[in-house]
């Protein structure tokens, strides 16, 4: 037993010194080996005890932070056996790979959440707590953004293929688990900004608990992304839905990487879940996850095939809709709308809410013509800006009896840049100002 915890130590020590060796600058990658044969004999869970002694014997925070990655990176390479190889096998900028990187960070950021919460429960030195704190509130703040973008980006633009599929109950139990960390993360963080309303003792226990509940959490929901999630994907998405989501994914964003282009050719195109054969062939059942495959014994897959485009829909080019649901919609928003076109003609105003008065009489009617004499000036002058390209909006506001009434102008132009007409939306937001915190459950009584 002696013998035993000798050798313990002796590792430990030889852990320690590698880290400060990667403190005095010597390169990561040619550490690496040395770190994965020390670390074969010591637990997970000691590496941060050790590095907490390193932040005793005065490393800053700061530093600890650089020297997690490497045992992060060889532990995540311990856990998760296939992930690398499923990384390596996709080019730079594939949603896939982007998906992996990103992991690699949420896995770096929980377990430095875990490390510092403990540090800072045993730091007695006030500069170091102030240093850690500072630490921990950016660590919280950049986890905060995983549901933004990681996980909005699976449920936003990988969800619906498997859907599509018939795989419905891996999207449901990965939002839910999604929607359980967005909440943890959200938490910790207004516990973090509570620190001077408890004593301190009680608050650096309650955030060291939360903090080991929340690293827990975004690290298995790492591991059932790369070991299940992932290859699921990878077996059954094409090159051409692949393509449609890279197409998407800027506008969402993401988690501490910057994925270059990707194109997979000019000759593939670019499949939306509403354009693919949902039907799985026996080959792509195999390939999936054993785990996966396990769920779907006995379950028989319900293939969504309903058509998105139906016979004399409109292309908005966001969907499909028929002239008749184009006019229920119309109806249905809270607000006043009129096009003018290039020649300043009215040629549209929409039913429903009604601000001003509107009759089809005013269709074709030159726009100054519908405007007091003493305000066609104005008119002309907002015209005038919108197609020189001076002006993007015009707004107003004005109180109407009870009502309190916003009307914007903007111009449109089609896609190369022509100038096509100008939209008036008219609205009162007299019920909006009213409005106060926030309501997010359903009100309603049966």
């Amino acid at each position: 037993m002696t013998e035993l915890l000798n050798n313990r130590e002796y590792k430990k020590e030889q852990l320690k010194k590698l880290l400060l060796r990667i403190h005095e600058g010597e390169d990561v990658n040619k550490l690496k080996e040395e770190f994965r044969q020390v670390l074969s004999g010591i637990s997970p869970l000691e590496i941060p005890i050790i590095e907490q002694e390193l932040v005793k014997e005065g490393i800053s925070a700061k530093d600890i932070a650089k020297m997690c990655d490497l045992h992060v990176e060889l532990f995540r390479e311990a856990v998760a056996g296939t992930e690398e190889v499923e990384e390596k096998d996709l080019p730079d900028g594939h949603p896939l790979k982007t998906l992996y990187l990103e992991n690699k960070e949420i896995m770096k950021d929980a377990e430095m959440l875990n490390l510092y919460a403990r540090t800072l429960a045993t730091t007695k030195d006030e500069r170091m707590k102030a240093e850690i704190l500072g630490v921990l509130e950016e660590i919280v703040g950049n986890l905060r953004k995983v549901g933004f973008t990681h996980y909005n980006r699976e449920e936003m633009l990988t969800f619906p293929y498997i859907e599509r599929r018939g795989l419905t109950a891996i999207a449901t139990v990965l939002w839910t688990k999604h929607d359980e960390i967005r909440f943890m993360v959200k938490r910790i963080a207004e516990l973090l900004g509570k620190k001077d309303e408890m004593p301190w003792e009680e608050f650096v226990e309650r955030f060291k608990e939360k903090a080991s509940e929340v690293s827990f959490a975004l690290s298995d929901m790492v591991f059932r992304e790369n070991n299940i999630y992932y290859p699921t994907l990878k077996a059954l998405l094409s090159e051409g839905e692949w393509k449609a989501i890279r197409m998407q994914e800027d506008e969402i964003g993401y988690y501490k990487v910057n994925p270059p282009a990707w194109n997979p050719g000019e000759d593939v195109k670019p499949l939306h879940p509403w354009e693919i054969n949902p039907e799985l062939s026996v080959e792509e059942l195999l390939n999936l996850p054993k785990e996966v495959q396990q769920a779907l014994k006995g379950r028989p897959l319900e293939f969504d095939k309903s058509q998105l485009k139906r016979e004399g829909d409109i292309d908005l080019g966001t969907g499909f809709v028929s002239i008749e649901e184009l006019k229920a919609i119309f109806e249905a928003l809270p607000v006043d709308v009129t096009f003018i076109d290039k020649d300043d003609r009215v040629r549209f105003f929409s039913p429903g809410e009604r601000i001003f008065t509107r009759t089809p009489s005013v269709l074709g009617r030159p726009v100054q013509l519908c405007h007091p004499p003493k305000s066609v000036h104005i008119v002309n002058k907002i015209l005038r800006a919108f197609k020189e390209g001076r002006k993007s909006e015009a707004t107003f506001w004005l109180r109407l009896g009870p009502k309190y009434v916003y009307i914007k102008y903007v111009p449109l132009f089609d896609r190369d840049g022509n100038y096509i007409g100008t939209l008036e939306m008219t609205m009162d937001i007299e019920p909006y100002r009213k409005i106060k915190g926030e309501k997010r459950l359903l009100d309603w009584r049966d």
